[in-house]
């Protein structure tokens, strides 16, 4: 078969050149239409549900809604795990579904069970489905920036800001393609305020029942029907909502003798600040902002760029000096990830090609073999767009790391047309013709077109066992062995097709034996003697290779802790750390060029007393060189997707650059594009160090516990535990006095574990 498939491509040269020329014209397009983000989406298959229930403590939060939600929501089908929160006044419930089950289905039977266990629910009280959206999602973060210059009064107070978040930078960014929410943070929500006078009431005759049904009676519009004048009819409307604060000091509570008493009599009336349980710092000032949260599923770089069109055109509409400033934006690490592996794929092309030029010294089969790589990686992309997986860094490392194969099926048929040809001319002592090498190429080509077929393959098998990975294994690694794959598949299909037809079109003489290259004798010098020696000290090399191999292990899995620990205590550190091993990570720490600073206070701390110490932290952090924004938020966004009590700080921390991009000029005018490493970074300054400098700093601060994270890390592990940390210890009980006990036992013991930083008890409220 393989046979006769070289064989009818040969025939038909000008067809398997068309069918090329469509498929680079179809990758390329699936390179621009394939969804770009930086890793894949290690998201679960969740549905979020949420309550409100305002000024309840966690302890009635969890008794009377979350404990209900919780357990009716567990037999729904497909459901594999169910976890929950309470909270003050909030609860929320993540139920998490089998990855076969399809998102949409899974949210319809959540609402379904929502409507039978509202019956369940206290008065009020109305649990509603979050958004098809994770805190992965998180994609672009903004504050609301005040150019004290050009607003009108030299600036706007923190309720004018959160209005103009809230009515209007919200709904014009939620109606973007992808949004699958907008949730703000920070100011103060207006409100009118009535502070009744307990005295005025009583001298009055009011009763609070009394004041609460007379402002509801006076703050409402009513209809009136339509009525018929002249063969026109008008509507009828009665305006009666409050528009400012006189019209609720003029409502008539009630009237005694005739005489009306208004709401001015017994009430002060302001407009004020509602309750709240978040706030937002950028740089050490406070401020008003929000989160894009994207709809699972999308593509994030095009989410982005279409947050920030809009953003530009709502720029004009906005009160004087305002302006969206971002102090979060994962397109530049998106950006950053897909340029390196770009590069890396080019550099890769670029060696290939040298190898062949410096090996085969046949330049016309530098297309033969250069050709058909590009393609193969325009096959993956092809592939990766109809089966909706991502251009990410796992994506595109498949490509990558299979670069070195995709060339060799090529190579092999080349050389072997290249010998054919060689050997042909030799005995024919002249040049071949057209016909003659197209009959030659074919002989070659079917010579090794078989071996080269299921060389291939066996290479493809080798990658089922990574297809059977499941959960969060099978979501990181499954993107890698499928482009991979594609990419193996499109470069076999095209050893057997174009490859031969590249052949008989551009192998021609002048041919040059293996003992005419210069480099190939200078190799051959040197391996003939090393393969001689070998050969001759056969237990030699086996030993040694052994002890490489012994030693290789030694260094890769170590000796046992007590073994290690009494080594170093002997005083051979450096031999200690030797052998006691790599260490093993699910998941190598990506560079994301952000921090995410996450302290915890004790839950007793007020909000104006963790405003104070997020403010003073975030001016001492910006004081820091490599430090670009820093933005802290206590609480949570008003969204499902962030369970955040007040006492925990999220601080996003943006890194200027390490390095950065720049032109060298070489004879005065010729630019070289270099890259150097940023002058803001200190000499020796590393991330790692940046992080224990400004652990230091924070010590100052009673109860705080250092934990560094990156903003992308810190979701995936609080999605797939709960917990901001990257181990966790969960304890199990009916007792939460015991629980909180033993929380602090295990604290102390973990705190002596060497590596061990960060260790902090959740501590229970309410």
């Amino acid at each position: 078969m393989i046979t006769r498939f070289i064989e009818w491509s040969l025939k038909n040269r000008f067809l398997v050149l068309c069918g090329a020329l469509m498929l680079i014209a179809l990758g390329v397009r699936a390179v621009f239409k394939t969804p770009v983000d930086a890793i894949p989406d290690l998201t679960e298959n969740q549905v979020l549900v949420y309550a409100d229930w305002m000024g309840r403590s966690p302890q009635e939060v969890e008794d009377q809604v979350t404990f209900p939600l919780s357990t009716g929501l567990q037999g729904l089908a497909g459901v594999k795990d169910v976890r929950a929160t309470s909270m003050f006044g909030f609860s929320l419930i993540t139920i998490i579904f089998e990855e076969g089950v399809d998102t949409y289905f899974a949210r319809t039977r959540v609402l379904e069970r929502l409507n039978y266990l509202q019956a369940n629910m206290p008065e009020g009280v109305k649990p509603q489905l979050g958004p098809d959206a994770s805190g992965l999602g998180w994609v672009y973060q903004y504050y609301l920036h005040v150019d004290p210059a050009k607003p009108p009064g030299g600036g706007y107070d923190l309720g004018k800001l959160r209005a103009t978040q809230d009515w209007f930078v919200r709904y014009q960014l939620s109606s973007v393609q992808g949004v699958a929410e907008v949730a703000s943070i920070g100011g103060f929500v207006k409100q009118y305020q009535i502070e009744l006078s307990s005295t005025k009431m009583r001298a009055a005759n009011v009763s609070l029942g009394e004041v609460m049904g007379a402002v509801a009676n006076a703050n409402l519009n009513v209809g009136g029907k339509v009525i018929e004048e002249n063969g026109a009819e008008f509507v009828l409307r009665g305006i009666g909502l409050v528009a400012n604060t006189e019209d609720l000091e003029l409502i008539a509570v009630k009237a005694v003798e005739g005489t009306p008493i208004y709401l001015k009599d017994i009430a002060t009336v302001q407009i004020g600040g509602d309750f709240r349980r978040g706030a937002l710092d950028v740089n050490g000032a406070e401020a008003v902002g929000g989160t894009v949260v994207m709809r699972t599923g999308e593509n994030a770089k095009a989410v982005i760029e279409r947050v920030k069109e809009r953003i530009a055109e709502i720029g004009p509409s906005l009160p004087p000096g305002i302006s969206i400033k971002p102090f979060y934006d994962r397109s530049t690490l998106i950006d950053r990830t897909i340029d390196t592996l770009k590069h890396a794929l080019l550099e890769e092309i670029i060696l290939v090609t040298l190898a062949h030029i410096i090996f085969l010294w046949h330049f016309r089969s530098i297309l033969i073999v250069t050709l058909p790589l590009p393609i193969s990686i325009l096959i993956s992309f092809l592939l990766m767009k109809e089966f909706g997986i991502t251009s990410n860094i796992m994506s595109l490392t498949g490509i990558a790391i299979a670069i070195g194969v995709l060339v060799d099926a090529a190579i092999v048929v080349t050389e072997n047309v290249i010998r054919h040809c060689e050997r042909a001319e030799e005995e024919k002592r002249s040049r071949l013709t057209s016909a003659e090498t197209l009959s030659v190429t074919l002989a070659a080509c079917q010579q090794v077109g078989r071996p080269i077929f299921f060389a291939m393959a066996i290479i493809i098998l080798a990658f089922v066992p990574v297809f059977a990975l499941s959960g969060q294994e099978g979501k990181l690694f499954h993107p890698l062995a499928w482009t991979k794959t594609f990419a193996m598949v499109g470069s076999t299909l095209l050893a057997v097709t174009l490859v031969p037809v590249l052949c008989s079109l551009l192998v021609r003489g002048p041919f040059h034996s293996e003992d005419r290259n210069i480099i190939m004798r200078l190799l051959l010098k040197i391996y003939d003697p090393v393969l001689n020696w070998a050969l001759n000290h056969r237990k030699t090399v086996i030993s040694a290779a052994a002890m490489l191999l012994a030693t290789a292990l030694l260094m890769a899995f170590g000796l046992p802790r007590a073994w290690v620990a009494k080594i170093r205590d002997a005083g051979w550190m450096h031999t200690a750390s030797l052998v006691q091993g790599f260490g093993k990570e699910f998941m190598p720490p990506l560079n994301e060029g952000s921090l995410l600073y996450m302290p915890v206070l004790l839950p007793k701390t007020s909000l104006s007393e963790i405003q104070r110490v997020m403010a003073w932290q975030d001016q001492v952090m910006i004081g820091v060189p490599e430090i670009e924004t820093v933005a802290g938020k206590s609480g949570r966004f008003e969204t499902p997707t962030d369970p955040a009590p007040t006492e925990m700080l999220e601080t996003t921390i943006t890194l200027k650059p390490e390095w950065i991009s720049t032109n060298r000029t070489v004879l005065g005018f010729i630019k070289l594009p270099r890259v150097m490493r940023n002058p803001a970074w200190r000499d020796g300054m590393t991330v790692e160090k940046l992080k224990a400098e400004l652990t230091e700093k924070m010590k100052v601060v009673p109860g705080y516990v250092p934990a560094f994270l990156q903003p992308i890390e810190n979701r995936i592990l609080m999605l797939y535990t709960g917990i901001r940390a990257q181990v966790g210890v969960k304890i199990y009980g009916d007792n939460l006095d015991a629980l909180q006990q033993k929380a602090y036992e295990v604290e102390a013991v973990v705190k002596q574990l060497p590596g061990a930083a960060g260790v902090s008890p959740s501590r229970v409220q309410g």
